[in-house]
């Protein structure tokens, strides 16, 4: 048995994983769900994922795990090259830094059920979701931008010539950006590194355009 991955493909928590795995060189099984009709809310998949979140990582033995972070990091510890994370502390908590910025800052005022909690209780049309998407984008894109553009630390990729967590997390981001029409104009560091990661099979394997359910 494989690994098997539940995820949706436009998912950005998804794509963030499906690098990460593609980057391990992992072979898993893509099991797809639609997360505008509720697939994530049957009783069968509540089971995988109590949270009704994607992407859930079902193991070998038949066990669950949750969070795209966390299963990142339990790859780096399982299957430890090529390395998600660098081997110094700075080095690893500069890259946990610049993942959380993307994945605990943007990203859960912008994932899916917030946008249609805004649109159910407050009646936020497309252009106000959007604009609100672009806000919270904008507030960490500018910080990140900051970051990545005065440390020497930031090198081909976020974090030296190696990409690790933080650029899984950065590519999956900027195609979700897209899907908004946020343009990268104003962050030519991150335009950069995002164009070096969509050079690489693993990320472009990782895209959501490319993956069997894509629509």
């Amino acid at each position: 048995m494989t690994l098997k991955l539940h995820n949706f493909f436009r998912s950005s928590t998804s794509t963030r994983l499906r690098a990460a795995l593609n980057l391990k060189g992992l072979d898993y099984d893509y099991v797809p769900y639609v997360l505008r009709t509720g697939e994530t809310r049957t009783p069968e998949y509540l089971a995988k994922n109590p949270q009704g979140l994607v992407p859930t990582l079902e193991r070998e033995d038949g066990s669950f795990l949750t969070q795209s972070l966390a299963i990142m990091e339990w790859l780096d510890e399982t299957y430890p090259e090529p390395a998600l994370l660098p081997k110094d502390p700075d080095g690893r908590a500069r890259v946990r830094a610049l993942s959380q910025m993307i994945a605990l800052e943007i990203h859960p005022l912008n994932n899916l059920r917030v946008l249609f909690r805004l649109r159910d209780q407050f009646g936020a049309d497309e252009e106000a979701q959007k604009e609100w998407f672009t806000h919270w984008v904008t507030l960490t894109f500018d910080a990140l931008e900051a970051e990545l553009s005065g440390s020497d630390q930031t090198g081909l990729y976020c974090h030296g010539d190696t990409p690790t967590m933080a650029d899984c997390c950065l590519y999956a981001q900027v195609w979700n950006n897209k899907r908004f029409g946020v343009p990268l104009d104003t962050w030519p560091v991150i335009s950069r590194i995002y164009a070096e990661l969509d050079k690489l099979p693993a990320f472009q394997n990782a895209a959501p355009p490319n993956q069997p359910d894509a629509a």
